[in-house]
């Protein structure tokens, strides 16, 4: 027997929870004007970030404020036309970059972060730099994780960090890139780890921290998951499916002091 001292709550409660389009409405067999206009919106939102224009030098002025060594590279899809239609060319440096990296390398390190476009360089543009001034000090507190030169590629995937950080010697490679514009975050970033990166890696072998936007994690709250995936991966020497995030129930191992050869 129901409690009929409970009042039925109304469908309209849904909308304090969640920025999904629920209880819309309808007016004959269509939306009302506003859901309408407000779908219309979002779509455009979503459609302007997929196109939008990489600023990678004002991303490299603002990092290198920072005290970061930076790098700027490039895949092989030449215009936005090729990324959008072979995602095959975005996993893969153009051979003047992949030139210039060799010759740059400096020797192995912990970790190589990659910056990277994505499907949203709104993401990147809005997000980037905070979360990574988040990440730095984490990073930095305790046994410190040593970080290679930042790398800034335009025309990216999420793959393409794994040749970067193969060529770098690094450790573990650390991918901010901007996600798939969806109709309530056009503007969401996401963080791929991968260790011991190279050319073959697949997304069964990377952790992911997704969703970092205004709406969604905070900087400190993405920087400390990253940052506990971080110093467990290179202390259990593993990424992906075999390491689970479990940042809020307990401090991540000791990571030593061996580099990779």
């Amino acid at each position: 027997m129901s409690d009929k001292s409970v009042p039925a709550r109304p469908i309209l409660d849904l909308r304090s929870f969640t920025p999904a389009r629920v209880a819309l409405g309808r007016s004959g067999a269509s939306l009302p004007t506003k859901p309408l206009l407000d779908f219309t919106l979002d779509h455009a939102r979503a459609r302007d970030a997929v196109h939008a224009a990489f600023e990678a030098p004002r991303l490299a002025a603002e990092l290198d404020a920072l005290g970061l060594a930076v790098t700027e590279v490039s895949s092989r899809a030449a215009d936005r036309r090729d990324y959008l239609r072979r995602p095959d060319l975005g996993r893969q440096l153009d051979a003047g970059s992949a030139e210039a990296l060799a010759h740059g390398a400096t020797g192995p390190c912990q970790l190589a972060l990659v910056i990277g476009d994505g499907l949203s360089a709104a993401a990147v543009h809005v997000h980037a730099v905070a979360l990574v001034k988040s990440l730095l000090r984490l990073l930095a507190n305790g046994e410190a994780v040593a970080i290679g030169p930042v790398i800034i590629a335009s025309g990216a995937r999420v793959a393409l960090g794994d040749e970067i950080g193969a060529i770098l010697g690094a450790h573990m490679v650390a991918m901010l890139i901007g996600e798939r514009p969806g109709l309530s975050a056009p503007d969401s970033l996401g963080a791929y780890l991968t260790f011991a990166p190279k050319p073959g890696r697949t997304d069964a072998e990377r952790n992911c921290v997704s969703n970092i936007h205004h709406a969604g994690l905070s900087y400190d709250e993405a920087a400390f998951k990253i940052a506990w995936l971080v110093r467990e991966g290179l202390a259990r020497e593993v990424t992906g499916v075999a390491l689970k995030d479990e940042s809020a129930d307990r401090a991540p191992r000791r990571i030593g002091t061996a580099l990779p050869e």
